[in-house]
């Protein structure tokens, strides 16, 4: 037998008894067992080979992030992460047994909103920031970049989202809902493309009259 496959082998030898313990022992179990295969990785020196998932309660905004997110916004992250789960870890530094957020402030606060906190056990995903990053500044330096990494949509690249999307069968509002847009904006992209089919079922205001 290959040797990748006979470690794959064993291992999943041991994985089984993981299903015969609690939730919380084996969290714990799954934690270390991830520690110590970043040990070995060669990925070693990136935060998110190592994923962990802590008590929601040991997890705890910084209070230096300029970053805030207008209520339509919370809401888009929020039935983000109910329709397609956690796609991105809490990026934190350990302080003490608190996990201080460096990025993911907002996740973290959806997460611990009652319907997602139940779905995932009272538990967040984290992943720890460089220990050469450790320090107050240089966390602060951390968030910035991550906030200003994220940019803005180009208006470009939003109108072909909308217009793939109308032409794919989504009607206004469900551009509206699931983009977490207005009436208007869709309109508005709408007009920029210029394409003159994508308001053939239109209904137009009747303010002008």
């Amino acid at each position: 037998m290959p040797q990748v496959a006979l470690i794959v082998q064993q291992a999943e030898a041991l994985f089984c008894e993981l299903d015969k313990l609690p939730i919380a022992r084996r969290v714990e179990a799954l934690n270390q067992l991830r520690r110590q295969l970043h040990r070995h990785s060669p990925f070693a020196d990136q935060p998110v080979d190592c994923v962990q998932w802590v008590p929601a309660e040991t997890v705890e905004g910084n209070d230096y992030n300029p970053n805030t997110v207008a209520p339509p916004e919370m809401a888009l992250l929020e039935r983000s992460i109910d329709a397609d789960g956690f796609t991105q870890p809490i990026v934190s530094h350990v302080e003490d047994d608190r996990h201080i957020v460096v990025d993911g402030f907002h996740r973290q606060r959806v997460g611990k909103s009652k319907r997602i906190r139940e779905r995932i056990h009272g538990y967040l995903p984290i992943v720890s920031i460089r220990l050469a990053q450790a320090g107050r500044a240089e966390r602060i330096a951390a968030t910035i970049r991550h906030n200003r990494a994220r940019g803005v949509h180009a208006v470009p690249s939003m109108t072909d989202i909308v217009v793939a999307l109308l032409r794919s069968g989504w009607s206004e509002k469900d551009v509206e809902r699931n983009l977490g847009m207005d009436a208007d904006e869709v309109v508005r992209f709408k007009q920029v493309s210029g394409l003159p089919e994508l308001f053939r079922d239109h209904e137009y205001s009747r303010s002008w009259e």
